[in-house]
């Protein structure tokens, strides 16, 4: 019996040292492939380096960071060409990203309707500021036309007379 429980110890002995020896060599195969990779330089194209898109605005997140909630400055969506809002009435709601907005419609800058009407598609994440426009046209609105003045230095001259 002593013999029997010493064939048994021994056997399962082996069969654990047999498993030993297979976990190193199972080790010894995955660090010498870490490594070789180790040695090589590292690709830029990995996946998990991959640059993130940024996120596209809606109106009123472009407009928080304008003046005034953007109350008088020219607002597009990315793809029109030559087609803004000059924005003149905005109703937000609580969260402030969400509301209505109210503006004139420009083409070409030049107003093409004196009343302003409601934006439509204010919640679309494709809005963009368009920084030349309120400068350009509130040089249109300040500068003098040349009828004016000719007509103002006619009545001049005829009250001198």
């Amino acid at each position: 019996m002593a013999t029997r429980l010493a064939n048994r110890a021994s056997s399962s002995n082996q069969s654990l040292n047999f498993l030993r020896y297979s976990f190193k060599l199972l080790r010894n195969f995955s660090t010498s492939s870490n490594s070789t990779s180790a040695q090589t330089p590292p690709s830029t194209n990995t996946p998990s380096k991959k640059s993130k898109r940024r996120k596209k605005k809606n109106l009123f997140e472009v407009a928080q960071f304008l003046p005034n909630w953007g109350l008088g400055y020219h607002l597009a969506k990315a793809h029109w060409t030559s087609v803004s809002y000059e924005i003149t009435k905005i109703n937000l709601y609580k969260d402030g990203r969400h509301g209505k907005a109210w503006g004139i419609t420009y083409k070409d800058g030049l107003p093409a309707a004196e009343a302003p009407k409601k934006i439509s598609g204010v919640h679309k994440r494709c809005w963009k500021y368009l920084p030349g426009l309120k400068k350009l046209n509130q040089n249109l609105v300040h500068s003098p036309s040349p009828t004016t003045t000719t007509e103002t230095a006619a009545h001049g001259e005829v009250q001198a007379a």
